[in-house]
């Protein structure tokens, strides 16, 4: 065992999500603690998560960056890996991440690490679905999530993040029907939050959205080049801003 290793606590934040979590756990049994903050799962998620020994918490949700703050705040470890409930950690990232901590985490704050999006059994390379880096691993000394309720991150004080070069494999969604349950509600709380900042665009503006946000990703980032699942892709992505600020426009009118 290197005694320079560093102990590192995984978060993950769940609800209703038995579809993928057995194969999350099994890929960060390396991990020295495992802390689970459930939001009130009715499926067999929790049952799944007492079998790998995770620590498991109750949190009501109030949007993602206060459910995952809380998390690591459990954590009993500095060292941080936030994944998702439908991501793996690849053999290689396990090997890379153990090495990097283990070699210069006194130099970091933290690391980025790439993500790759399965979308229709597919490894999607373009149309705006990659993420070329997220702040998942960290030490919790030096920051934690923001509380943001849709698109969190992690800030921290110090500008010292490492790049890790292995890949999470996100596989976000099982169906359409899945898609579009997550849809509905990151545009529900995308609004709200768009409400209270009094940011708000015109109608023809929102309308006017659709085609340009879809030649976007499906012309201008080669979303074409991924075949079916790109274009498909493309056209719900194009279709996500559009519906955010009708959703905002019709609560601005309940508002009245």
């Amino acid at each position: 065992m290197n005694k320079n290793a560093k102990k590192i606590s995984a978060v993950i934040i769940t609800k209703n999500s038995e579809r993928l979590i057995a194969d999350v756990l099994k890929s960060i049994q390396w991990c020295d603690e495992i802390v689970i903050v459930d939001s009130g799962s009715s499926d067999n998620t929790l049952e799944i998560c007492k079998k790998y020994n995770c620590k498991i918490f109750y949190k009501e949700f109030n949007g993602f960056g206060e459910q995952k703050n809380f998390a690591v705040n459990k954590a009993s470890n500095d060292w941080i890996l936030s994944i998702d409930a439908d991501e793996i950690i690849t053999n290689e990232l396990r090997e890379e991440i153990k090495f990097r901590l283990a070699n210069d985490a006194e130099k970091y704050a933290g690391y980025y690490i790439p993500r790759n999006l399965f979308f229709f059994g597919k490894l999607l390379n373009f149309g705006g679905s990659k993420i070329k880096r997220k702040l998942r691993l960290f030490n919790k000394k030096y920051g934690n999530f923001n509380l943001n309720k849709v698109h969190e991150s992690v800030e921290l004080s110090s500008d010292k993040i490492g790049q890790l070069t292995n890949k999470i494999l996100h596989y976000s969604y099982a169906s359409t029907s899945d898609y579009f349950v997550k849809f509905n509600s990151y545009t529900d709380i995308a609004a709200e939050e768009l409400l209270k900042k009094n940011k708000f665009k015109n109608f023809c503006g929102i309308v006017i959205r659709f085609p340009l946000e879809f030649l976007r990703r499906y012309i201008l980032q080669l979303g074409i080049l991924d075949g079916r699942a790109g274009l498909v892709w493309c056209l719900f992505c194009a279709f996500y801003p559009v519906v955010k600020y009708l959703k905002l426009y019709e609560l601005k009118i309940i508002k009245k």
